[in-house]
């Protein structure tokens, strides 16, 4: 009996999932999906986990805010190839309600459930008028809340850390 909880292949629970494919303008001299373009993905999965709160890029600008990435780690673990259709998933899983929160994400082959990438980026909100960190803005507070069921995993990934 395992005492990991079952995800379904996720590495956390609730992922939102935005589902893009590998383009031939996507692959580089490698005959693979450039490193770039994976945090195109990113951006574009954060912009629609960001839109399915019912907010749009509007609503940062109304507000004056915005979140930008401080630290990224990668893992590239497989390459993509043109036509490959591939799950970007992406969590929220720390936030200081203030300035400061993270997002992970996981990238799955469609087809297969391969995990080819993961991500962590942190993140600090900025004032979009002067570049400088800024306390977020309800609507970033609102987003930014980590899920009672991501914060448990977490949590009990880091009690099953050797």
């Amino acid at each position: 009996m395992s005492t990991k909880p079952d995800n379904d292949g996720w590495d956390l629970p609730e992922p939102f999932i935005h589902r893009v494919t590998a383009r031939p303008e996507h692959i580089d001299a490698f005959g693979h999906v450039n490193n770039a373009v994976y945090n195109t993905w990113l951006d574009e999965a954060a912009w629609a986990h960001w839109d399915s709160f019912g907010f749009d890029k509007q609503t940062c600008a109304a507000a004056r805010r915005g979140m930008a990435v401080v630290r990224a780690e990668t893992d590239y673990l497989a390459s993509a190839y043109a036509g490959d259709v591939l799950d970007v998933a992406v969590w929220i899983t720390a936030s200081d309600k203030r300035l400061r929160a993270e997002r992970r994400y996981q990238i799955r082959r469609a087809d297969n459930g391969k995990t080819i990438f993961r991500a962590l980026w942190k993140l600090v909100c900025i004032n979009l008028d002067t570049g400088r960190p800024a306390r977020m803005s309800p609507e970033l507070v609102a987003h930014y809340a980590v899920k009672d069921q991501v914060r448990a995993a977490l949590q009990h990934q880091r009690n099953s850390a050797p």
